[in-house]
């Protein structure tokens, strides 16, 4: 029964009976109204000439006493058995009277105005005139029966009616089979989306025979198959590069402790083995750590902390902390919003976004600055205004990288040159948790590299 109330098949069938009866009776309508008012105009029509030919008839006769000696002439006059006929002196005495529903004399108010005049009564349709005849005024009252034309209209709404219900069960029937045939493409296409699982993301729907209507739900569907796709071998990709990056402090945790446990050690060897232990350990901390960061930003309710930030307040604190790093690495900080801070000119920048996570991505570039950049080289961090967003900008010297690798940079665990692997404080997800950050805040993050120069750039909207 569930599955009867959510058939868009019923629907559509139930919509089209709801037109054709909305359809159908309003036609039914006007056409009852339209035959009630002819047949009250025919009869009007009708009545006021029957007023003119008794009026003619009593000037062509002597007296009223001779019409009233003459009845079968009003019969033959009339013609049928609905027809009502008075003719009234002042007194309101009938003296011709033809009346064959008994109907009891109608009641009329004498206007000087008006010479003509209609009544509806609960019976009968009446027209009236006053005029004189011989000096004696007269009333002349022409009348028909409202039964017969009641009846009528009463068959003829009946058979509206009638033709209306057959007509909504013809639409609901037709409007079924209709709906069933034209969503027929909409149910191969549900046929053939069913068979892709995910051995079989590479199969895309290619119903050709769709309607216009359709072919948008198809594109959008392969689509979104081609986004799964790509995301599954993410997450391939992921779960082998995760694999190789903890089987290699596995393997030396392992190796170490063998090659100790063979024979009996010194003290200090197995001290310095502790250690070597302890760092693997650390590293194998931070990259679950980032692992978790990401799993935790990539949730589609992943909580923020949004406001607006002052980037050369926060730029200051990044360089003061990194300051150490820098003089190790032979590098120079550059923070070039905090001098246009210190020249009391208006902000460099201001952003609406979490704190923290600004503040961990701006960390994780200057960290990857410090680490691929050339010796002795500046690194820079500055800020503009693009149209929409504002950009931070952090810039390095260092070898150029290839075209077909920046694209590949914000990838987990991708590093450009295998040889140089370091995983750093980030256990190697780094530029991931930046892309990632950048997402969370609907912005993006891109690089450039040319002429010995890599600018890793983030692009946050300028509203909130």
């Amino acid at each position: 029964m569930r599955g009867w109330r959510n058939s868009l098949s019923l629907k559509l069938a139930l919509m089209f009976a709801v037109v054709s009866v909305c359809l159908l009776g309003g036609i039914g309508f006007y056409l009852n109204y339209s035959l009630q008012r002819e047949l009250v105009w025919r009869d009007d029509q009708s009545l006021l000439g029957r007023l003119e030919h008794i009026e003619a008839l009593l000037g062509e006769s002597d007296s009223v006493t001779e019409l009233r000696s003459r009845p079968q002439l009003y019969a033959n006059m009339l013609g049928n058995q609905d027809s009502l006929l008075w003719v009234l002196d002042d007194t309101g005495e009938a003296l011709i009277s033809v009346n064959p529903g008994q109907l009891p004399l109608p009641e009329l108010g004498r206007s000087e105005h008006s010479q003509l005049g209609f009544d509806d009564n609960k019976q009968a349709r009446l027209a009236w005139r006053y005029l004189e005849h011989e000096g004696q005024p007269l009333l002349l009252i022409a009348g028909k029966l409202l039964a017969p034309r009641e009846q009528m209209l009463a068959a003829y709404r009946l058979k509206l009616l009638v033709t209306l219900a057959v007509g909504a069960l013809l639409a609901f029937v037709l409007g079924g089979w209709v709906s069933r045939r034209a969503l027929q493409p909409l149910r191969a296409l549900g046929r053939k989306a069913e068979t892709i699982d995910v051995r079989r993301l590479h199969v895309r729907l290619n119903q050709a025979d769709l309607p216009q209507e359709l072919q948008g739900l198809q594109d959008s569907l392969n689509q979104m198959l081609a986004r799964l796709e790509e995301g599954f071998a993410q997450l391939s990709r992921f779960s082998e590069d995760l694999a190789h990056e903890v089987r290699t402090p596995l393997s030396n945790l392992m190796g170490q402790t063998e090659h100790t446990l063979r024979k009996p050690r010194p003290l200090e060897e197995y001290e310095g083995l502790l250690a070597s232990h302890q760092e693997e350990y650390e590293r194998l901390s931070r990259m679950v750590d980032s692992i978790l960061f990401l799993a935790r930003t990539e949730q589609p309710k992943a909580s923020m902390n949004q406001r607006w930030v002052d980037l050369s307040e926060l730029t200051t604190q990044l360089c003061e902390y990194f300051e150490g790093m820098a003089e190790e690495a032979d590098m120079v900080l550059h923070n070039e919003m905090s001098k246009l801070t210190e020249a009391h000119l208006p902000p460099a920048a201001r952003v609406w976004a979490d704190e923290d996570l600004l503040r961990r991505a701006l960390a994780n570039l200057i960290s990857n600055a410090l680490r691929y950049g050339a010796k002795g080289q500046p690194i820079r961090i500055s800020s503009y205004q693009m149209p929409g967003q504002r950009v931070i900008r952090v810039s390095n010297q260092g070898p150029v990288i290839a075209e077909t690798q920046l694209a590949l940079l914000f990838e987990r665990f991708y590093r450009c040159d295998p040889s140089r692997a370091n995983p750093g404080q980030t256990g190697g997800l780094g530029l991931s948790i930046v892309r990632s950050i950048m997402q969370l805040h609907q912005g993006r993050v891109w690089v450039e590299s040319d002429k010995g120069s890599t600018r890793f750039m983030l692009a946050f909207p300028d509203r909130p």
